[in-house]
């Protein structure tokens, strides 16, 4: 599903997902889908039929897994090379699985930063940078929160990723990090599936635990744990300094009286 309309801006990850295409799924952090959905399904405590919402789902990997147990699930990127392809491979996964695969994934070209869904899911995730790290704007990551905040139910949960500030400083050698704003900010080399290259400059935002507290807290959601996780390694470790990652797992509180 396509809505054009909802479409608050370009983003420069735009034209290098549509260089990339499914070659994005060559990339090593791309491997670990299997172990990091098992994680997000326990931590979140979910139940197959529930309604989850995938926030930058990229080529659809999480939204697949999530499907393939039983969950029905909305992932929304960007890039519609990225939804195309994340709607062409749910056409083959449940043409070869049938009547053996009780979820479903279904996608739309939006915008993280202009999420309308009121109060629709039971989860959310936005896992691997799926907008939330790739936002560097003013006031863009809190536009992405609060969009999750009321896409969810009343008790519903959430989990999202975000590169740890501490191991960036630490361990980023190959690039710069400006320690005012929290962005680091690299230039590399991108192929697509034809194995042409594209130079291509990349902006992430870099979090420490406190501000991911924060900017949950800002918009709405009780913050339940931020916990240390690396690719494909995602676990319930405190926060330090060694992770390339922090998860934040949050929750929207029920209504006064219910």
């Amino acid at each position: 599903m396509t809505d054009e309309g909802s479409i608050a801006g370009d983003h420069w990850f735009e034209p290098l997902a549509e260089h990339l295409g499914s070659a994005y799924l060559r990339y090593s952090f791309t491997k670990g889908t299997e172990q990091e959905v098992d994680f997000a399904v326990d931590a979140l405590s979910l139940a197959p039929g529930m309604r989850v919402l995938d926030v930058g789902c990229g080529p659809g990997r999480h939204s697949h897994a999530l499907a393939d147990r039983g969950f029905v699930v909305h992932g929304i990127d960007i890039s519609q090379r990225f939804v195309d392809i994340a709607a062409a491979t749910e056409l083959d996964r449940a043409a070869r699985d049938g009547d053996a695969r009780s979820g479903v994934a279904t996608f739309q070209r939006l915008d993280a930063r202009a999420l309308a869904f009121d109060e629709e899911f039971d989860a959310a995730v936005c896992l691997c940078q799926g907008a939330f790290g790739l936002l560097t704007g003013d006031g863009e990551n809190d536009l992405v929160m609060a969009g999750i905040a009321r896409a969810l139910r009343p008790g519903g949960r959430a989990i999202v990723s975000a590169f740890n500030a501490y191991f960036a400083v630490k361990y980023h050698t190959d690039a710069e990090f400006d320690a005012a704003t929290g962005i680091t900010h690299e230039v590399t080399e991108l192929r697509n599936e034809s194995g042409e290259p594209r130079s291509a400059e990349l902006w992430t935002g870099c979090w420490t635990p406190k501000e991911l507290r924060d900017i949950a807290v800002r918009n709405g959601l009780v913050v339940d744990a931020v916990v240390s996780s690396d690719p494909g390694l995602y676990r319930p470790d405190p926060p330090s300094v060694e992770s390339s990652e922090f998860l934040l797992l949050v929750r929207k509180p029920h209504r006064p009286g219910r």
